[in-house]
């Protein structure tokens, strides 16, 4: 089989798991199953839980695990380090400043105020990165400008937590750090979805680049793509749609670095062939993470940045004790 038709068929499958995936992420919670009996007054709770509920919790854990997985795929094509993922490049740090920002002061009002402080604290984050990295944008300046951002808005994230008012404000903050697609509405999903879909395509259309890019700076400018220009293109298509979603749900961790070592074994080590597997996984995770916690009826629902974490750290942990036994 032809790489590219291993793509399309890993691709396939892919889609059709989402798809599942979706679908049972919207029929099953613990309000019990939706089942359709127009007429009744039954019938009009289980709509409401349906539409309000479980459709935009099932369709941020759809946006939210395919921009996790696009974008590591690509910022590990870009930065040629399969460590990198979306946190490297402090969007998310500036996201969870901004958001605690919001709590911390109570900025704003009404319930998008968490989210816009998340994404303004993110585009900022982006800025610093790109004063700090330079206007070459170098690989890695970026590197290490992304691992001071993230480093300065932890402590500032944490110094918030030092000195919170009270400790229910506190508890909320951590809360909302955690992680979770609980308690969200249509109104999140239409502010985070044009950053989704708009970061998400400027990040696919890079991929030819990116392929270029791997076999070096000057192979690439002398195939016609520049470092830079790719470069740009994929940290803001990275830091628009990660900041976005993470100002919505929270720090979800792991996807973005998990998934697409998952994948390199089926579509091989191209980026441009590892980035719409990637986002189609990315969701899958996503989705039956959330299932998942969702799954015991009774008692305090996990939150699901915890559930990746505690899936994707002893994995990714697997994953470098089998690199150091291959070259050993």
């Amino acid at each position: 089989m032809t790489p590219v038709r291993r793509v399309g068929t890993v691709c396939a499958v892919l889609a059709v798991l989402v798809a599942a995936l979706f679908a049972l992420s919207v029929l099953v919670g613990r309000g019990g199953s939706w089942l359709p009996s127009a007429g009744t007054l039954n019938q009009g709770v289980a709509d409401i839980i349906l539409y309000q509920v479980r459709l935009p919790r099932a369709l941020l854990g759809l946006m939210t695990g395919a921009v996790l997985g696009l974008s590591g795929a690509a910022l590990q094509g870009l930065l040629r380090n399969p460590l990198a993922e979306p946190g490297l490049i402090g969007a998310s740090g500036g996201a969870a400043l901004g958001a605690v920002v919001v709590f911390y002061f109570g900025l704003f009002g009404g319930a998008m105020a968490v989210p816009a402080g998340g994404f303004v604290g993110a585009l900022l984050a982006l800025l610093v990165l790109y004063l700090m990295a330079g206007r070459s944008a170098d690989v890695m300046s970026l590197i290490l400008a992304g691992i001071a951002i993230n480093a300065f808005t932890g402590a500032l994230t944490s110094l918030a937590l030092n000195l919170a008012p009270s400790p229910w404000a506190a508890l909320e903050i951590v809360f909302w750090m955690l992680g979770s697609l609980a308690d969200r509405s249509m109104d999140h999903v239409a502010f985070a979805a044009p950053f989704a879909v708009g970061g998400g395509l400027l990040i696919l259309t890079a991929g030819r680049a990116l392929d270029a890019l791997s076999l070096g700076q000057d192979t690439a400018r002398s195939l016609g793509f520049s470092p830079r220009a790719t470069t740009i293109r994929v940290i803001l298509g990275t830091g628009l749609a990660v900041g976005a979603l993470v100002s919505v749900t929270g720090m979800i961790g792991f996807v973005g670095l998990v998934v697409p070592h998952l994948l390199r074994p089926w579509v091989g080590h191209h980026p441009s062939r590892l980035l719409l597997p990637s986002a189609l996984a990315g969701s899958a995770v996503v989705l039956a993470a959330d299932i998942l916690v969702r799954l015991p009826v009774r008692g305090p629902e996990l939150k699901l940045g915890v559930v990746t974490a505690l899936i994707g750290a002893p994995f990714f942990l697997h994953l470098i004790l089998k690199a150091r036994r291959g070259t050993a």
